[in-house]
């Protein structure tokens, strides 16, 4: 099992010969809007992904489906909507179902409460994205468990603070490896609505962990080297891997 990290959310989880495309944001720099209400108005995304439209072509040609933890635009962009082809087989939270049918996808598969798809199953995970009155505007998110016979297990968090449900799927799951993504993403108030340090940090004492979703959308306020030093700080470090965009890494037990 390897995961090919693209950016902020999105990576390409390869199984043998399969390739599913998590949370695909595929639109070049500074082509969306900044998210409002937040503390700097640049354009999204903030940095271009790591490869050309090659390279581009061929992450889609070859991607064999998609998951889609939610249909927020950092994680559900137009432009995927656009380069996606429409028989590619979307797996997404029963919530979102409609909305890919809507938009022309002919093979939508909701992964709750679970889902198996050629030999790999995805088991829904809850998670909160934020609290208070924020975090129920956020809406539902979701994250899942990977599980396929002879690999390790994966489970990625999703778009979620440290909450009860994200503790409640570690001790259930017992994952491997634990993708979170961080970035501390908040608005000029309320709490954050993804991941602090101290959030990963707790997840790190759970699992070994590869953190992301970090320096690519404007709101997204704690940076890859500030969670590093945050976690050596905790004796962490060795739990850890912060991918640079375009990075491959192998998921072990």
């Amino acid at each position: 099992m390897e995961i090919h990290f693209i950016r902020h959310a999105t990576f390409a989880l390869e199984v043998g010969d399969l390739r599913v495309l998590v949370a695909p944001m595929l639109g070049e720099a500074g082509t969306a809007p900044a998210i409002q209400n937040t503390p700097n108005q640049r354009p999204n995304p903030l940095v271009e992904l790591p490869f050309g439209a090659d390279g581009l072509s061929e992450l889609v040609g070859s991607t064999d489906a998609v998951l889609v933890t939610h249909t927020h635009n950092d994680h559900w962009d137009g432009r995927a909507r656009e380069l996606i082809p429409k028989d590619t087989p979307v797996l997404c939270q029963r919530h979102d179902e409609d909305t890919f049918s809507g938009a022309g996808f002919a093979n939508v598969s909701p992964f709750e409460p679970d889902l198996t798809w050629e030999g790999l199953r995805f088991v829904r995970t809850a998670g909160r994205h934020g609290t208070g009155e924020i975090g129920r505007q956020m809406g539902r998110v979701s994250g899942f468990v990977v599980q396929s016979e002879g690999c390790p297990s994966l489970y990625v968090a999703g778009d979620t603070i440290w909450c009860d449900e994200v503790e409640e799927a570690l001790l259930a799951h017992r994952p491997d490896v634990v993708v979170v993504n961080a970035g501390a993403a908040r608005f000029l108030e309320g709490d954050p609505i993804t991941m602090t340090a101290e959030d990963v940090a707790r997840v790190c004492r759970a699992a070994r962990v590869i953190a992301v979703h970090m320096e690519a959308i404007n709101h997204c306020v704690l940076t890859r080297a500030e969670l590093a030093e945050a976690l050596d700080e905790q004796g962490l470090a060795g739990r850890v891997e912060i991918p640079a965009d375009g990075e491959k890494l192998e998921v072990v037990a």
